[in-house]
């Protein structure tokens, strides 16, 4: 007689059109009901349209009648809303005082180290006046796909799910120009009305600065803790100062900060060459009273990596230091 873990197992070659993730890690399997030689599942509709669940009903009779011992399968679909689905395990945002010292790189970087070591990750991308986690992930002609009952994220080439305003644009260089509301509004959604399913981590990419939008996603989303990004100018440390405190009286925990740009490798001589000055990382840390989780250098390979969207393939004893201080500060 077949088992409910046979059946889950089993569930997990459906893969959910237009994201391609398996309906069990979309978790869009409610119920799962056995008499004797009969199977019924219940799934959630959530952002599936008619052509999708044709396809999953089909696709799971095909697969649930190959277990030995099952005759017939029932597949019924039940709406759910998809924040009532989401079954997130934690979530960081990534966030910087000023703009142009590489946030959305850091959120990028820490999205492909976590998915290396085998985690399930998502990228929200919430700068929605200059979004470019499209571009470095190489989707710049992908697009979101659901329905009336909500929305898929797009899947990178190694299973990142990823949301941006820039996978909805006719052209990827088209400009938001909106007024504060309706960009907070864009952020809501993307939390409340996307399908992100099953994650162990979904990471946050925030705007720039204090204002409407990072507030947005500090009073809307149950953030786990944020990131706080900047380079070794002292222009910069000084508005991270700024990010600091506004954190500090949202309540959410820092778990570390981040310096990029921090030094330029020689090529010939191995010489660190400090462009932007002397680094601020230790002082930032005191300041947050939290660690220094990485000293990202400039890098002409990652660099490259971005523009041609392959961020995907970068990998670096930086990068691995990173994501072991982010999960040792994380537990």
């Amino acid at each position: 007689m077949v088992t409910e873990e046979q059946v889950k197992q089993a569930l997990e070659n459906v893969a959910v059109p237009g994201v391609g993730r398996s309906l069990p890690k979309m978790n869009l399997v409610r119920e799962i009901a056995l008499s004797g030689k009969d199977v019924s599942i219940v799934v959630a509709s959530t952002a599936l349209g008619p052509d999708a669940r044709d396809f999953i009903t089909g696709k799971v009779r095909e697969v649930l009648q190959e277990l030995p011992g099952v005759s017939e399968v029932a597949v019924d679909f039940t709406e759910v809303k998809p924040r009532e689905v989401n079954d997130i395990g934690y979530i960081a945002a990534v966030m910087s005082g000023k703009g142009g010292v590489g946030k959305s790189l850091v959120a990028a970087l820490l999205g492909v180290g976590l998915a290396r070591r085998g985690e399930a990750v998502g990228i929200l991308d919430a700068d929605i006046t200059g979004p470019s986690i499209p571009r470095m992930f190489g989707l710049g002609a992908a697009r979101p796909s659901g329905s009336e009952s909500g929305i898929l994220p797009v899947l990178s080439r190694s299973g990142i799910e990823v949301m941006s305003i820039n996978l909805m644009l006719p052209e990827e260089d088209d400009a938001v120009i909106w007024r504060g509301p309706l960009i907070s509004r864009a952020i809501t959604q993307f939390w409340e009305e996307v399908l992100w399913g099953r994650l162990d981590y979904l990471i946050v990419d925030l705007p720039p600065g204090t204002a409407d939008a990072p507030l947005t996603v500090m009073q809307t989303l149950p953030l786990s803790s944020v990131l706080i990004v900047f380079s070794p100018q002292e222009l910069a440390a000084m508005v991270v100062r700024k990010a600091i405190k506004m954190t500090r009286k949202m309540n959410v925990p820092i778990l570390g900060v981040v310096e990029n740009m921090s030094y330029l490798v020689l090529p010939d001589s191995g010489r660190k060459l400090e462009l932007f000055g002397r680094s601020g990382g230790e002082e930032m840390a005191k300041a947050s009273g939290t660690p220094l989780l990485a000293q990202i250098p400039i890098d002409p390979e990652l660099a490259q990596l971005c523009d041609e969207g392959n961020i995907e393939c970068y990998d670096s004893d930086i990068l691995r230091t990173f994501i072991d201080n982010f999960l040792r500060e994380r537990s």
